[in-house]
């Protein structure tokens, strides 16, 4: 029998108060917002992490980037365009998706985290706009924005996700659901990281160094929200075990599986051995090593054996992805006046 997921009540005068009673899913939530009284006890360090992590697009620097944007090696502009094209759907897809899912999470704390999350996708999408609006006309932003309706290789790497989410948008079960949680779990831990190396490389070579650290910035809030997503498939493993039998763990892993590979096939395609600093069998180990690591943040077995450790050619990706950790002298703006939030170690 397969289980509907109930949707939480928005004014709930009879909703329960125990925090013993309070559920992840199908609880009976009063939604009251109550900083004193959490059951999920991670959350006070996810919240303050993620106010923390406050920060403004247009207060970075992108002088440089227009200049280096008209000089870019074919293959670097093709990818640097299709890569952004896709990011900036991911983050638009995600602020859509998420009001979705915080309808049927019954613990207010972490709707709480939701609602920041939603809130930090949409920066980010207002970040690669103002990226866009800097560095090329008006007709080539537009082109970028939509390269994915176009583009069946963009087009297949949004649907591969987008399909999921739509499951459970359109069939609302405990079990969609959870299908839905690994899905922005590997959009978050598999899909944006590995686009975020790409940027990186071209940090690397000296190009871009704008965009370079709106990704930094991007990526810390991401790892923020692998951390919640791990932590609420975590807590739906103690709260449903039905949902994590031997049978539904391996259709998560075979997600994941398909995400690596599917990212795989997409980094074939739009970088290749075309990008100085980069070849294929780095980014092919990278994104084995990420998919054992996601595996191995939920508990699950590793998909792919003999990549247990961050590959040593790859190591300079989690060295980038530190917005505080790396000196420059072209950054003029006040995020470097921010207070300092301290960046999630990305052992999930």
């Amino acid at each position: 029998m397969v289980e509907e997921i109930k949707r939480k009540q928005l004014f709930n005068e009879n909703g329960d108060i125990e925090l013993s009673k309070r559920r992840m899913i199908n609880g009976n939530t009063t939604n009251l917002n109550d900083f004193n009284n959490m059951k999920y006890t991670w959350v006070s360090d996810w919240y303050r992490h993620a106010m923390n992590n406050f920060w403004i697009p247009e207060e970075i620097n992108l002088t440089q980037d227009i200049k280096d944007y008209r000089n870019l090696e074919i293959e670097e502009k093709e990818a640097y365009d299709k890569i952004l094209s896709f990011l900036i759907f991911l983050d638009s897809l995600q602020t859509a998706n998420l009001p979705n899912v915080g309808e049927f999470i019954t613990a207010n704390e972490v709707n709480l985290c939701l609602t920041i999350q939603a809130y930090q996708e949409a920066i980010h999408s207002q970040s690669y706009g103002y990226i866009l609006d800097s560095i090329c006309s008006p007709e080539e932003r537009t082109e970028i924005l939509y390269q994915w309706k176009d583009d069946p290789f963009l087009l297949a790497r949004n649907k591969f996700i987008g399909d999921q989410y739509n499951d459970f948008y359109y069939n609302r079960t405990k079990y969609n659901l959870v299908k839905t949680v690994i899905a922005n779990y590997i959009l978050e831990g598999i899909y944006f990281y590995s686009g975020f190396m790409f940027f990186y490389a071209l940090g690397r070579n000296g190009k871009m160094p704008g965009t370079v650290q709106e990704i930094r910035y991007i990526n810390r809030d991401e790892n923020s929200h692998l951390w919640l997503f791990r932590s609420i498939i975590l807590e739906l493993k103690k709260e449903e075990p039905e949902l994590f039998t031997p049978e539904n763990i391996e259709v998560f892993r075979n997600m994941i599986r398909q995400g690596v590979e599917e990212e795989i096939k997409w980094a074939n395609y739009v970088i290749g051995d075309h990008i100085k600093g980069l070849t294929m069998q780095m980014v092919e180990d990278y994104l084995k090593y990420l998919g054992n690591l996601r595996c191995r943040g939920l508990g699950f077995e590793p998909i792919y054996e003999g990549y247990q450790r961050e590959p040593e050619s790859m190591s300079w990706v989690s060295e980038y992805s530190d917005p505080n950790a790396i000196k420059t002298d072209f950054f003029e703006g006040k995020v470097s006046a921010y207070a300092k939030s301290s960046v999630i170690e990305d052992d999930l």
